[in-house]
């Protein structure tokens, strides 16, 4: 994707504001700015899983059901700070820029293939889960797709999930639709649908671009107004049609 020709942040706060005007104007909003960018303390629930109370609740009965169907379903990522989120997108930013000498667009094209902008992140808002089967042993990364396709170590897990999440509220995130836009392919992340959608719904009313112009953290000074409309558009709305 080419971004180098987009307008500089600092040049136009309100032309994002003409551009997608979709994007603005919440009335009374259930969830705080705060709460959708991962800056408030909310309630979790759950030793190890950290979800809103109904997420938890609804995770834990497809657990059980998992169970009962030979898979021990392993948390590897639910409730995810701003902080967190930023500490992740600044260690790779540091890497592919002063280890790889990569062009900091470059970096930050590569960074968002999987990893968002803090403040955009979904786990952000306890609804969200990456899982795998704690069952097969595996070496190296969990979370790569390969893992999950025929003949992997998930590959039973992921068609047990196909068949079942959305029974429990839970549908999958990043799809391989070849149509979609975005992240790419997570066979891992799945979304608890009766919280998600309802934040999503909120987040979308959010001027995030102007909140995200006044963060500061390594490699923000080269997000443009073109930048941040694209990525909206294409990596926090390329999900799932049944999460929208």
């Amino acid at each position: 994707m080419q971004r180098r020709t987009f307008i500089k942040k600092t040049s136009a706060g309100g032309l994002a504001l003409a551009a997608v005007p979709s994007l603005f104007t919440v009335n009374d909003p259930e969830y705080s700015i705060e709460e959708l960018m991962g800056k408030a303390d909310i309630e979790l629930f759950g030793e190890g899983i950290n979800l809103r109370k109904e997420a938890h609740d609804a995770f834990l009965d497809m657990k059980k059901a998992a169970y009962s169907a030979g898979f021990d379903i392993k948390m590897v990522s639910s409730y995810r700070s701003f902080d967190r989120q930023q500490a992740i997108f600044e260690r790779k930013f540091i890497k592919y820029t002063e280890t790889d000498g990569m062009k900091p667009i470059d970096a930050i094209d590569k960074i968002i293939e999987y990893s968002t902008i803090p403040g955009t992140s979904r786990h952000h808002w306890g609804t969200d889960i990456d899982i795998i089967d704690g069952y097969p042993k595996v070496s190296g990364d969990v979370l790569v797709p390969e893992k999950f396709e025929e003949g992997g170590p998930f590959e039973a897990f992921k068609k047990w999930l196909d068949a079942n999440a959305q029974k429990f509220g839970f549908y999958l995130v990043y799809t391989d639709d070849y149509f979609r836009k975005g992240f790419k392919y997570e066979p891992w992340h799945y979304s608890y649908a009766p919280l998600s959608k309802p934040m999503l719904e909120q987040f979308r009313g959010v001027n995030i671009f102007r909140q995200l112009i006044r963060e500061e953290f390594e490699g923000s000074e080269h997000f443009t107004t073109g930048f941040l409309k694209t990525y909206i558009q294409n990596n926090i709305l390329g999900i799932n049609e049944d999460l929208l």
